[in-house]
């Protein structure tokens, strides 16, 4: 019986390892996937109960029994407000309790909250200098809101021009709204994204794995039932931000970022048409 040729055995030894590879990356997103979505779960089913206990005591609304009464626009407009500050609140405490229970006193190198040693980028290769995010910043809200536009346009969901806030919010409920779209939001959410599911896509995947992982788990985790616009006009900031995460090795570059990013898109929803 002829022996098969050199290269056509070296393809078939080669074939099983490679499906076994992408079977391992295919479960470890999969596993990704559900430890982001059981972290918003968790904190969203959390935000609502404290909203709903909170609200009705402040509102002197029994709590069990009893026949609800209606709820005005300004207060419905000030408990989604509140689910939406708590949440971010509870998913950043989750985050750092799962964290610092599995990885105990290295909790804080796991969440990029201290410089990493040896740095994440490898020998020889430039990090993240001063002068480098400096341009970042600078370049960035053209950028981003050249892609969201863009998107929103292809979705055919136009974004609209010097819009209000809800009118059902005091003084003191929009301020709250801009520390949680400014803040809380930024650091919550890089707390998870960039900081804990980084960290475990970093044991199974490459760099640019972990920043494409991490990317689409964001992504997803903005969709809502109005289809994939919202999504898809997150991808470039997902992807920068891994970026970022990966070249500095820290956290808040990221958070700062995310946070600039929001205002810019706040200044341009809110600004002059």
């Amino acid at each position: 019986m002829p022996e098969a040729p050199a290269a056509w055995s070296a393809s078939a030894l080669l074939r099983p390892s490679r499906v076994r590879a992408g079977l391992g990356a295919a479960t470890a997103l999969v596993g990704l996937a559900f430890a982001a979505f059981l972290a918003l779960a968790v904190a969203t089913l959390l935000a609502l109960v404290i909203v709903r206990v909170g609200g009705d005591w402040i509102d002197g609304i029994a709590l069990l029994g009893g026949d609800r009464p209606r709820l005005h626009p300004r207060q419905l407009a000030m408990r989604e407000l509140a689910v939406d500050v708590v949440r971010q609140g509870v998913l950043a405490l989750l985050v750092v309790v799962a964290v610092r229970w599995r990885d105990g006193a290295a909790w804080r190198r796991t969440l990029a909250l201290v410089a990493p040693v040896p740095p994440p980028w490898g020998p020889g290769a430039p990090g993240l200098t001063a002068r480098r995010f400096a341009v970042i910043l600078l370049a960035w809200p053209v950028i981003h809101i050249t892609w969201v536009t863009g998107i929103a346009d292809l979705f055919r969901m136009p974004i609209g021009r010097h819009t209000a806030l809800s009118p059902g919010l005091t003084p003191a409920a929009a301020t709250l709204w801009f520390a949680y779209v400014l803040v809380l939001a930024p650091v919550a959410e890089e707390l998870l994204m960039r900081g804990a599911l980084f960290a475990r896509a970093r044991e199974v995947f490459t760099a640019r794995g972990a920043i494409l992982a991490t990317a689409l788990l964001f992504a997803g985790a903005h969709l809502t039932p109005a289809g994939f616009a919202r999504p898809v006009s997150l991808i470039p900031l997902a992807l920068i931000l891994g970026w970022v995460r990966w070249r500095s090795g820290r956290l808040w570059p990221g958070i700062l970022l995310h946070a600039w990013s929001n205002l810019a898109m706040i200044a341009y929803v809110l600004g002059p048409a």
